[in-house]
This record gives structure tokens, sequence and C-alpha cells, in this order.
């Protein structure tokens, strides 16, 4: 998965970008409190990318 692409799911549930990193970016989910590292790399595995919105999901 692309990583924008991924960037786009999460702001899409409603994730903020908290905190920029020279290799990872941290996005939050306010709604679950929940924070998670994205990284900043163009191409994101396809478990890694799923895990993440399953972390930051509102469910």
């Amino acid at each position: 998965m692309k990583g924008r692409d991924l960037i786009k799911i999460l702001e899409g549930m409603g994730c903020v970008l908290v905190r920029h990193g020279s290799a990872h970016d941290w996005y939050t989910n306010y709604q679950t409190k929940q924070s998670q590292p994205v990284p900043g790399h163009s191409e994101i595995n396809d478990n890694l990318a799923k895990s993440i919105i399953k972390k930051l999901s509102n469910t």
C-alpha cells in the first residue's frame, strides 16, 4: 500500500497528525484516544497497514 493512501484512510477515519518525525509520523484518533506511528516510506507493507488501521479504528 502506498503511504499516501494509508494517510488518506486514516484521515478519513478522523485521525490527526500529531507529530512529524524523521522516519515516522504519529497519528492520533482522539475519539478512541489511540496513537500509532506511521512509517514515512513511500511503500508500506499491507499487513502493517492493516494493523495500523485496526488499532486506530473507531470500532
